[in-house]
């Protein structure tokens, strides 16, 4: 009888435990709240700078496309949505795995070179690199500069679609 009593003591403390020490799934907290992202710019600033890019820039760019029998060469990229959000969710795997703490993304410009295909040779592309700061479980290291670095050995995302139209389309 005495042992019974120790087991159903030792149940309830069992389920008490679980309750407790359980993660249980958050509560609700209605609607997310948007926040309007530093750097967000109006249409009208927009149109200012693609139009000084092509004031400045675009004969430039462009004379190299004619070499290659292209009238201009591309002035924008780009990636689906559901592509981005599977890069982000990749490359902030890849910067954990790699000890790095993924903090953004950096788009550089790059040219396709000479072994690219007609279609792609010698023309500009774009792409995306993970940006972060070295765990500091991996690395005692503090980071004052404020300029993340780029991830070592952080795959890129390139091969979006190009654009030659100036902004908007």
């Amino acid at each position: 009888m005495k042992n019974l009593i120790y087991i159903i003591l030792g149940a309830i403390i069992g389920a008490l435990l679980t309750y407790y020490f359980c993660p249980r799934p958050l509560e609700d907290d209605g609607p997310i709240k948007i926040v309007k992202p530093k750097g967000v710019i109006t249409v009208d600033k927009a149109k200012e700078l693609n139009e000084n890019w092509t004031l400045y820039r675009k004969a430039a760019v462009d004379s190299a496309a004619q070499k290659q029998g292209r009238e201009q060469d591309d002035r924008s990229t780009y990636w689906d949505l559901d592509e981005i959000e599977n890069y982000l969710a990749f490359a902030k795997n890849q910067s954990d795995s790699l000890g790095y703490q993924m903090t953004g993304i950096r788009v550089y410009l790059g040219v396709y070179g000479k072994n690219a295909g007609q279609t792609k040779k010698d023309l500009t592309t774009m792409f995306i690199v993970p940006t972060g700061r070295k765990s500091k479980a991996s690395s005692l290291n503090l980071n004052f500069r404020g300029n993340d670095e780029d991830v070592p050995g952080g795959n890129p995302l390139n091969d979006g679609a190009g654009g030659q139209g100036g902004y908007p389309n």
